[in-house]
């Protein structure tokens, strides 16, 4: 019998608030840097090349922080390390606003992506945590929703707040998620399930939580094949929403009024792909959801390489972004059922922050590409990693009926 969500508990409800809140914020504080990279170069006086590894810095610093971080979560609470997180990167984005070096603005950017890689995973495990598998992928895929919220905020708020105050005026704006922080650690409880996990575990002191769980008792295929996919998801994302605008328009000739009308279709895209995507799976399992869009994706991102009017790209970039992206919200939901609760977190940030790390190569393998073939074989290349993604969630080995 389907879970329905129309009579969540209050302990539930805190959750969805947190967690929402949390990836709202983090979106969009991270995205704050793409409104005011080619204004920072300027002040600082340094090349592309410089400015390009604001970005690079970034998803290391979330890859330290999920390695860090999951762990902690799983061992201390969900709500200390939301906190401390959310907290580092809220300050670090803050600080940049006084930054007088491109070295000092490194440090910090790489403290935004400790905090922002950290957080991740605590904020899916703390939901997977009150909600059973039955639900959780319409859960995620909200909380995943208001992450897409945040990058809207970014863009308003860079709006109506660059021309005001300049980029330095932005980076403060982007310190405000320290009071969530703040909030959290003082008036969030830990959820039942956890602390009932804890008290468990801290009887058997050999039992501690750690990334190694993640390769033992029959996790290691899961942990590889997930990898595997959130490096796919990561790519995609990236290639689509760095290089899509810039290709068709230069490539076809197309000329869109702003590339904000592209980017608004897609995130519109994304956003109901994601609300079906939970739904979907939630009734029918996840390997027949990320099946349907992997396959979708494949072929319609290889289709979107053809689009020769200015209707058809941004049509098209609603129904790439509602398959490609829309998938995005379900990993929270499916580590949150292949794993244990005591290894939620350690789960969510390793596998999404290599994936991030790893996929985030994508626009230097696309720019290649583009340099030395068809845009045809570009495109057909993103639909390639579809397939080797649909070929691996086949494979995925589910712990209970729904699981996958």
């Amino acid at each position: 019998m389907e879970e329905r969500l129309s009579s969540v508990n209050r302990e539930q409800r805190r959750a969805l608030f947190v967690g929402g809140s949390g990836l709202f914020s983090q979106s969009a504080s991270t995205m704050l840097l793409s409104f005011v990279l080619a204004s920072m170069m300027t002040s600082f006086h340094i090349s592309g090349t410089a400015g390009g590894f604001i970005s690079t810095i970034t998803n290391l610093g979330m890859l330290v922080g999920g390695l860090v971080f999951g762990p902690m979560a799983d061992r201390n609470g969900r709500v200390k390390i939301y906190a401390v997180t959310t907290i580092i990167y809220a300050a670090a984005t803050g600080m940049m606003a006084f930054a007088n070096s491109i070295a000092v603005v490194y440090f910090f950017r790489f403290l935004v992506g400790v905090g922002g890689g950290g957080v991740y995973g605590v904020i899916m495990s703390m939901v997977a945590d009150v909600f059973n598998s039955e639900q959780r992928g319409r859960v995620t895929s909200y909380v995943t929703i208001l992450g897409q919220v945040g990058s809207i905020v970014a863009a308003l708020a860079a709006a109506i707040i660059i021309p005001i105050s300049g980029w330095r005026g932005l980076f403060i704006f982007g310190a405000l998620p320290i009071f969530l922080g703040v909030y959290v650690y003082f008036k969030m409880p830990e959820s039942a399930e956890w602390l009932k996990v804890n008290k468990e575990t801290s009887k058997q002191e050999d039992d501690k939580p750690g990334l190694l769980d993640l390769f033992r008792n029959g996790n290691a295929s899961n942990t590889i094949k997930l990898t595997i996919m959130a490096t796919v998801q990561i790519a995609g994302y990236f290639g689509l929403m760095n290089w899509l605008p810039s290709i068709l328009q230069k490539k076809s000739g197309l000329s869109v009024s702003s590339s904000s009308i592209w980017m608004i279709a897609t995130i519109v895209g994304m956003s109901l792909g994601m609300l079906v995507f939970g739904q979907i799976m939630d009734r029918i399992g996840s390997k027949v959801a990320y099946s349907i869009f992997l396959l979708a994706s494949a072929v319609s991102v290889f289709l979107y390489s053809f689009a020769d009017t200015q209707a058809a790209l941004l049509i098209g970039g609603t129904v790439v972004g509602f398959f490609a992206n829309g998938m995005n919200a379900g990993y929270g939901a499916i580590v949150g059922n292949l794993y244990e609760t005591k290894i939620r977190a350690t789960a969510n940030n390793l596998i999404f922050n290599i994936g991030r790390a790893i996929g985030g190569f994508s626009s230097v393998v696309i720019g290649f590409l583009l340099d030395h073939s068809s845009l045809v074989v570009t495109m057909g290349f993103l639909s390639v990693l579809y397939i080797v993604s649909l070929l691996t969630v086949l494979t995925l080995k589910g712990k209970e009926g729904r699981a996958a």
